[in-house]
């Protein structure tokens, strides 16, 4: 099997994790935190996120990975920063965390995690709502919205959020056509090559 090609910068991704079968990911509500905190010290400084959803065996998120100036902006290093080494680093990060926890030993995660270029803006919006979507697609709850793990429930908040909500709520024009665009039946298949199976 062909290594994956390196994450390259300023580019939309849709990004894969998929745990080791048949192991969960997530045993407890602690290790969903743990985890996007991990995620944050990890792929922040390199990557926006304008949508994700955490299931028991896998993951999915819609990053921008960040162009040079970008990452400076953040960084004191005037050499950019590799975004596939910084999903490297987060997935070892968890996986130390969990091993530890659970007095286990080994890998915890498929290799290579899974990644397609987006590079239609045709193709933001509908990914947005089938990641969103997805513990539904596996049967987890009856109705997506039941499901904590998930930006989905960002964008009906004022708080302040690390997500890129104000940009993937203009995908969809505005939050009313945010909450249509989810509730409405979708042909998932017009982004079958951007999506995983999963």
């Amino acid at each position: 099997m062909s290594s994956p090609k390196a994450l390259l910068l300023d580019q939309f991704y849709h990004i894969f994790i998929h745990g080791i079968e048949p192991l969960s990911l997530f045993r407890q509500q602690r290790d969903y935190y743990r985890f996007l905190r991990l995620y944050v010290k990890h792929i922040e400084p390199i990557a926006d996120t304008f949508a994700f959803c955490l299931l028991p065996n896998h993951a999915h998120f819609l990053i921008h990975t960040k162009a040079p100036h970008e990452q400076a902006l953040s960084s004191r290093s005037r050499t950019p920063r590799q975004p596939s080494q910084h999903f490297s680093n987060l997935l070892n990060a968890y996986a130390r965390y969990y091993n530890l926890k659970y007095r286990r030993s080994g890998p915890l995660f498929q290799r290579p995690f899974g990644r397609k270029e987006i590079d239609s803006v045709g193709y933001f919006k509908m990914l947005v709502v089938y990641i969103h979507r997805n513990a539904q697609h596996h049967g987890l709850v009856d109705d997506f919205r039941d499901w904590p793990y998930t930006s989905y429930h960002l964008f009906f908040t004022e708080k302040p959020t690390r997500l890129k909500r104000e940009t993937a709520l203009g995908w969809f024009s505005d939050l009313d056509s945010f909450v249509v665009g989810h509730t409405t039946p979708v042909d998932f298949s017009d982004i079958a090559e951007f999506t995983f199976d999963d």
